[in-house]
């Protein structure tokens, strides 16, 4: 394996992201089917057997779908946010009921050869968190970020991804698309809200700011499928990293995007 951060998919369908050290592999969330699952791990490839530990962001069935499948052929732990794990125990088969290790908001733990640690997110959902990894060794350590599923970036956030090399983070809908669209007014006020999701506009000042204290590379996750497009969240956000040297990429359904560390 390359140490490499590859977004298998994301969406309000499913997500699904792994990272990679060269050595032993995360999963952060696992939406969608098993079988989705695994195909874009080979697409990827990585081999289920690879994978040493999941870690959630919360209990919602688009970043959960696919455990109970996959734990069934491949035991390893499941880190949730305490909250979440009550919710996710009442629909559990025994594999994933036995995998499941509730962690608080804040929290550090070695897993592999990943140092992770966990920050409190604002989202509908029993709990949520997002999440920084760090790796290598000597002059190569690598700091990964994740924060999807976030209605308003908090100090926590700002703190839990500041100085990471690379992040991924939610760049859910367009303002206007949202505003203009066919969702019910109480779904678009859910949407927009402080526990709902970021919009492209939100996205763009989160990322000049990271962008500003040492972030190099940007995945933009999460992008409605109603209420934006990639080129409108990727022509946002590269304007506000725009003069920065920052490599910024879209995810999306259809296949892996990644950055490798080399």
């Amino acid at each position: 394996m390359t140490p490499a951060l590859t977004v298998l998919y994301s969406g309000s369908k499913g997500n699904a992201t792994v990272l990679s050290d060269g050595e032993t592999a995360v999963l952060i969330d696992a939406g969608r089917s098993e079988r989705a699952l695994c195909q874009a791990l080979s697409a990827a490839e990585i081999a289920p057997e690879e994978l040493c530990a999941v870690f959630l962001t919360h209990e919602h069935c688009d970043h959960t779908a696919a455990l109970n499948r996959l734990l069934s052929r491949r035991a390893m732990p499941v880190y949730v946010p305490e909250p979440c794990a009550g919710v996710l125990l009442r629909t559990a088969e025994p594999p994933l009921a036995a995998a499941l290790v509730p962690i608080p908001p804040l929290f550090s733990h070695r897993v592999g050869g990943f140092s992770v640690s966990a920050f409190p997110t604002l989202h509908d959902s029993a709990g949520s968190v997002g999440y920084r990894f760090t790796f290598g060794e000597g002059e190569k350590i690598h700091t990964v970020g994740y924060a999807t599923d976030l209605g308003v970036v908090t100090p926590e956030v700002e703190k839990g991804l500041l100085g990471c090399e690379c992040v991924v983070i939610e760049s859910n809908y367009d303002e206007e698309m949202l505003t203009t669209g066919p969702y019910p007014p109480d779904l678009k006020r859910r949407i927009a809200s402080r526990h709902g999701h970021l919009s492209n506009t939100d996205s763009a000042a989160l990322a000049a700011f990271l962008a500003a204290n040492g972030t190099a590379k940007f995945v933009l996750a999460h992008l409605s499928e109603n209420n934006n497009l990639p080129e409108l969240a990727l022509g946002e956000v590269g304007a506000a990293l725009a003069g920065t040297g920052a490599e910024l990429l879209a995810a999306d359904q259809q296949a892996p995007v990644s950055f490798s560390f080399l």
